[in-house]
């Protein structure tokens, strides 16, 4: 019986982009930033493209107020993320091991540090603090993961 196969392998397009600050802290808050800022920039594109298509009408008010949202959302995002680099590498370089704890602690820092930032409450601080300590440390743990 004749068969045929199809063998073949399918990769994205990858960008690499090096900002040298000069100091390993700041070369990975800044990647941090940029990566994850880039990634919630998308996210509110591909979000505000299905809500105008689903509406059927497109305006130049529209089209103002996703612009504000990406970069609302972009520097939010790259900005936890910038400070949660900068974290880990800090618990890294202080604690002299290169391990999951030092997700942990970085997590745990950005947590309370954003939550600070933004007038919380002591409560939502350190609640924030355990939850970015957590999700961190998973963020690890899945990263071995084969």
């Amino acid at each position: 019986m004749p068969r045929s196969s199809f063998s073949g392998s399918l990769t994205s397009p990858r960008v690499d982009v090096a900002i040298d600050m000069g100091h390993p802290f700041l070369n990975r808050t800044v990647d941090g930033f940029l990566t994850i800022g880039t990634v919630a920039v998308a996210k509110v594109a591909a979000d505000e493209t299905y809500h105008c298509l689903k509406r059927g009408s497109f305006s130049q008010h529209k089209l103002e107020e996703s612009l504000k949202k990406m970069c609302k959302e972009g520097a939010y995002w790259g900005t936890t993320a910038g400070v949660y680099a900068g974290m880990e590498y800090g618990m890294q370089r202080i604690r002299g091991k290169n391990d999951w704890k030092n997700a942990l602690l970085g997590g745990a820092v950005t947590g309370a540090l954003i939550s600070f930032a933004s007038k919380s409450s002591k409560e939502k601080v350190i609640e924030n603090a355990i939850k970015g300590g957590a999700i961190a440390t998973a963020a690890k743990f899945l990263n071995y993961i084969d």
